[in-house]
């Protein structure tokens, strides 16, 4: 079931946590709010699940209107249709599986041989069949999200939200939940709405994604577009993994020159000026002798791990990181030639940061 927000604004005395905001999250969308701490994220969570009062705009779950600050509407959280997953899951300790993911059933009246079947199906559809008696404290991390999610769809939700559910789980725990969380959505196929300030879980999950900054939508947008063209110079940074090259360049004559360093670009440059450039580590080509259209760095440090070697590079007052297969042994001050392919360049405009020439 689809989710239409419009106009949505939260304030907490003088501070705006969600500012005007309008969005519809398609139905059957993983569907993901992605920013740094503060930005509004969770409370645009809490105020699509009716915990926290909007101050002004409208929500509308499927065709249903649930909250209007003009009409005064006011749908009760457990009237809404929705369910939500906390960051620490919120199970009963002292209650089994099948108590836990029953508690929503029970408070809806079922009772006996309906409230076991109901239970059982909503348990085998996320996979968790023969744990019914087990406590949360004898289950991994994976099986109590899956717990948690089993409640919340034992109650038949139109709308699952998810409140940073892995952060606190460890980096091999969350790749593995990862992907428990996206066979979980293809298999319900229910709409889910995703809190992250996480870009790669946000990028590995999502159908689409709202990235917010200080309360506003600054692009919403599928994960690979986001990606390839993003709207501003936040956005790019926000969506790196790990880091953006930003450069200040003046762009003359088919080049962008950053001090000494030229880069050629190609027919859809942007119109000669001031601006931002951005580059992204994999999309910067090093060679250890000369190439064409290669401008000579030298390596600072590198900081390679796994299969991926990071390299900090310098030239001048010019820094990058680069960032490539592990194939390469250098030494520090050794020279590398850096190849910036202008099919993969950004510019962003150096006082407002928005995105300048065509989309790639």
């Amino acid at each position: 079931m689809k989710v239409t927000v419009r106009h949505l604004t939260k304030r907490w005395g003088p501070v705006v946590a969600v500012d005007d905001v309008s969005l519809e999250f398609p139905a059957g969308g993983f569907i993901t709010l992605l920013g740094p701490s503060g930005c509004g994220k969770t409370t645009m969570l809490r105020l699509i699940a009716g915990l926290d009062e909007p101050t002004a705009g409208e929500i509308w779950i499927g065709d249903r209107l649930v909250y209007s600050s003009t009409a005064q509407v006011n749908v009760p959280p457990g009237q809404r249709g929705v369910g939500l997953v906390f960051q620490s899951y919120a199970l009963w300790p002292h209650m089994t599986v099948f108590e836990n993911v029953a508690l929503g059933l029970r408070h809806r009246g079922l009772r006996g041989t309906a409230l076991a079947e109901q239970v059982r199906a909503v348990l085998a559809r996320v996979r968790l069949e023969g744990l019914e008696d087990r406590y949360p404290g004898e289950l991994s991390g994976g099986q109590q999200q899956r717990v948690a999610v089993a409640r919340m769809m034992a109650v038949e939700p139109a709308v699952l939200l998810l409140d940073e559910p892995l952060s606190n789980l460890d980096a091999r725990l969350r790749l593995e939940m990862r992907g428990e969380l996206k066979r979980l959505h293809h298999d319900l196929g229910i709409t889910v709405i995703y809190v992250t300030h996480d870009q790669v879980e946000a990028m590995a999950l999502s159908t689409r994604i709202a990235v917010l900054q200080q309360g506003r939508v600054v692009q919403y947008d599928e994960p690979d577009r986001l990606y390839r063209a993003p709207a501003d110079r936040f956005v790019a940074d926000f969506t790196a993994n790990p880091v953006m090259n930003f450069l200040e360049v003046d762009v003359r004559a088919g080049a962008a020159c950053a001090d000494d360093l030229v880069v050629r670009l190609d027919r859809v440059a942007p119109p000669p000026g001031r601006y931002v450039l951005g580059v992204r580590p994999e999309d910067c080509e090093i060679s250890p002798v000369p190439v064409a259209g290669g401008v000579p760095f030298c390596v600072y440090a590198d900081l390679s791990a796994g299969p991926d070697q990071f390299l900090q590079l310098r030239r001048g007052t010019v820094q990058l990181t680069v960032r490539t297969e592990r194939r390469m042994l250098v030494r520090p001050d050794q020279e590398l030639f850096v190849v910036l392919a202008p099919d993969r360049l950004h510019f962003f405009h150096p006082e407002t940061g928005q995105r300048v020439g065509p989309a790639r």
